[in-house]
């Protein structure tokens, strides 16, 4: 289900939807919060300085036995007085309501004018996507820019919507790999021979979410270099990988595993919208660092742990009307056997190991990187707390 699909969709009512609204509550009890700022991008250091234990996937757990319990000590009660863990995340390092409402407002405009959403323009405003840029992209006060980023989420979260997951838009599984190849062609122009290439406009314009992918494209290139556009081409293309991955799935009723859904939902995240940090910002990561397999690993890495955070709010949500829902708590209750509350749990682990091996690898690379790399490190570290305030602070998630 895409972003603005579980944003929008009703609130559940059963007690799930009531465990983890209790879970990820943050408003009472101790906050066990990451730093505002990474370590090692404030300022160089002058000397070398060694992360304190392992690194990497799976080492989360050494570094936090090694602290003490911190999960259980932070714990916050529900209502039934048993402790429920927080989540390790970054505050979110700045809070501009006006600016979150103007950009939202000329979202809405944008969207109108492209064609998606006909008629459902009121849940694109309720969404408050506007807020969700202005939390993630603390770089930059200008609103334009933050609107090229929306712009950009907003005809990525519509191609999910209206070719896989929405019927009522046209969705159909047998069309996927089609509708998500002529998208693509939409960002990465197509190139015909002239006797056909009037045919194809007149297709592309016929279609609100080529409309929305090249108009987006278009503001970005304001702001973006060649080799930025070429990485957010590239981030969308496996973007799209993951749609029809997701589209094989729900077709033939098929629940993956856990190890399979993680992978999944690296390449079925919120990559693009991190991958324009830089551009947001005003300056440009050199394409050699953004490519380093280390580089390249910390950013995908913190972009599952974002996306995990989605999967834990929309669990307030119904379920799709196709009966087949994935998310990870669901797909970890379906392997392991276990209780909703121990599934989510378990995902507030995984989400919890993602964020803490980035700050660490992050914090390595930065000791070694170009000022735009520490930059740009910092910038994905302040998008995970501005991703984190937007769900925990929307009504369409908390009012469970």
């Amino acid at each position: 289900m895409s972003l603005l699909s579980r944003v929008t969709a009703p609130t559940a009512r059963h007690d799930v939807a009531r465990l983890v609204a209790t879970l990820l509550t943050h408003h009472q009890g101790v906050r066990r919060s990451a730093p505002g700022t990474l370590p090692g991008t404030a300022a160089r250091p002058a000397g070398p300085v060694l992360p304190a234990g392992p690194t990497g996937l799976g080492t989360s757990a050494a570094r936090i036995a090694s602290r003490g319990p911190a999960r259980e000590s932070a714990a916050t009660p529900d209502g039934r007085g048993a402790a429920v863990p927080e989540l390790y995340c970054p505050p979110a390092l700045r809070d501009d309501p006006a600016l979150g409402r103007e950009v939202n407002d000329r979202l809405v405009e944008w969207a109108d004018g492209a064609g998606i959403y006909a008629g459902r323009l009121d849940r694109v405003r309720a969404a408050d996507f506007g807020r969700l840029m202005m939390l993630a992209h603390p770089d930059t006060d200008d609103p334009d820019r933050l609107l090229a980023a929306g712009k950009c989420a907003l005809a990525e979260w519509a191609t999910d919507d209206y070719y896989c997951d929405d019927e009522t838009v046209g969705s159909r599984p047998e069309l996927l790999g089609s509708h998500l190849g002529l998208a693509y062609a939409a960002l990465d122009p197509a190139h015909l021979p002239s006797r056909y290439a009037a045919a194809w406009e007149r297709d592309l314009r016929d279609d609100p979410v080529r409309v929305a992918l090249r108009s987006a494209l278009d503001h970005l290139d304001r702001y973006a270099e060649p080799s930025q556009v070429g990485r957010l081409r590239h981030e969308v293309s496996v973007l799209f990988v993951g749609y029809g991955q997701e589209g094989s799935w729900r077709s033939r009723g098929h629940m993956p595993s856990v190890h399979e859904y993680l992978a999944h939902r690296q390449i079925n995240s919120f990559l693009p919208c991190i991958a324009l940090t830089d551009v947001v910002g005003g300056y440009a990561l050199p394409a050699t660092e953004y490519a380093d397999p280390r580089v390249r690993r910390a950013v995908t890495t913190a972009a599952t742990a974002a996306t995990l955070v989605n999967d834990l709010y929309s669990m307030t949500k119904e379920h799709d009307s196709s009966g087949v829902e994935f998310n990870l708590p669901t797909v970890i209750a379906e392997e392991e056997r276990c209780s909703p509350r121990e599934a989510i749990e378990r995902s507030a682990d995984i989400h919890d190991e993602l964020v803490h091996a980035f700050e660490t690898e992050a914090a390595a690379l930065a000791l070694t990187g170009s000022p735009q790399l520490r930059r740009f490190l910092a910038g994905v570290w302040a998008w995970l707390g501005g991703n984190r305030e937007w769900h925990s602070g929307s009504p369409r998630y908390n009012g469970a």
